[in-house]
């Protein structure tokens, strides 16, 4: 499949990886710093005599001939993106989170059914071997009847990481920590909880990262339509290093707590039906190389089957948009003080300008 890259940041890295290991055709990247283009294929000794280099996406889009693209620029223009792609019938694959407001991602939705292509979200952790587990044992029932759950992402985000980019840390480009570092853990709270979550309660503060504009710590309570409750806790400010990022699922019959830096280990695993294959699961470890796991080779994988075999993939733009919402419900619990019902009505990060 022919592929295209836009954005050539701190995540592209992982982005070209996974299209090298599922053998996908590099025939472009786009950045409007075309130095960042270069550096970027020079870490996998390719130069713009193999990959043609372009710093406008439309441009590119009407002298290549692509199959995937994937966004992977600032989030402030992630859906300005997308629209676009879809619309021209490419399929695209769209880093997390897929916009900044909900009006965007239901017209993401909207733009890939009327276009009939296939769009992916990136929260790749779903793929990591020790979430697989834990969600093959919920669908099997093997917790019972479920109680509650949490995430907690303890991470750290010094000012060097924000000086990096001028658009990191504000409203209109990026939204503060629980919408860049963790709403993969969102993602995942809410997916083993049951994707029907009813009513967020959320507080954020600024505590460290006074030149920012967006939040550096959050918590939150979410109510599901099945009963149970959720607590989400993500921050960072974690002194000196990223810590943990921890996923617990409580059920009368079974305990689990995904840990390590990125959900990537199994800490605990207790059944009542305990048999001898969950000797495998305890205290398995996935190596990842950073913080991002290995989860983008495999959606990528994933998203050349859903388009091979013309079936919606794995993490589909209802999965991007549900961990949004969270997100954004939280952003406005604390704007307004009061739980906030979902689904909810349109709301983006641009409304808690000035919230700090």
């Amino acid at each position: 499949m022919k592929y295209a890259l836009i954005g050539c940041g701190r995540i592209s890295v992982n982005h070209i990886k996974a299209c090298i290991n599922n053998e996908f055709e590099l025939v472009a990247v786009c950045d409007i710093v075309k130095e960042n283009a270069e550096e970027l294929l020079s870490k996998f000794e390719l130069s713009e005599k193999d990959v043609k280099i372009y710093s406008d996406y439309k441009e590119m889009i009407e002298k290549e001939n692509i199959d995937i693209v994937s966004i992977a620029t600032e989030s402030g223009i992630h859906a300005e993106i997308a629209l676009y792609c879809i619309s021209e019938g490419i399929n695209t694959i769209i880093e997390k989170p897929m916009a900044m407001n909900m009006s965007d991602a239901q017209k993401i939705i909207e733009y890939t059914e009327k276009y009939g292509v296939k769009t992916a979200v990136c929260h790749q952790n779903r793929f990591n071997i020790a979430v697989q587990r834990m969600r093959g044992a919920l669908e099997s029932g093997r917790f019972g009847k479920l109680s509650h759950a949490s995430v907690n992402i303890r991470w750290n985000r010094n000012k060097d990481y924000y000086d990096q980019a001028k658009w990191r840390g504000t409203w209109e480009n990026d939204g503060g920590a629980l919408m860049n570092q963790c709403i993969h853990g969102i993602d995942l709270l809410r997916w083993m909880c049951g994707d029907d979550a009813i009513e967020v309660y959320g507080q954020t503060r600024q505590q460290i990262h006074s030149y920012l504009e967006a939040e550096d710590v959050g918590t939150a309570i979410v109510k599901f339509s099945n009963g149970m409750i959720a607590t989400i806790e993500g921050t960072t400010n974690v002194y000196p290093k990223n810590l943990e990022e921890t996923l617990y699922l409580f059920g009368e019959n079974g305990t689990v707590k995904l840990g390590g830096k990125s959900t990537n280990n199994i800490d605990v695993w207790d059944f009542a039906d305990e048999t001898d294959s969950d000797n495998e699961n305890k205290g398995l470890e996935e190596a990842t190389s950073n913080v991002y796991g290995n989860g983008h080779t495999s959606l990528f994988a994933d998203m050349k089957d859903a388009v091979e075999n013309n079936r919606k993939p794995y993490i589909d733009a209802y999965a991007g948009k549900n961990a949004l919402e969270i997100v954004l419900a939280i952003y406005k619990s604390q704007k307004t003080g009061l739980p906030v019902k979902l689904p909810l009505e349109d709301f983006s990060t641009t409304d808690m300008i000035g919230e700090f």
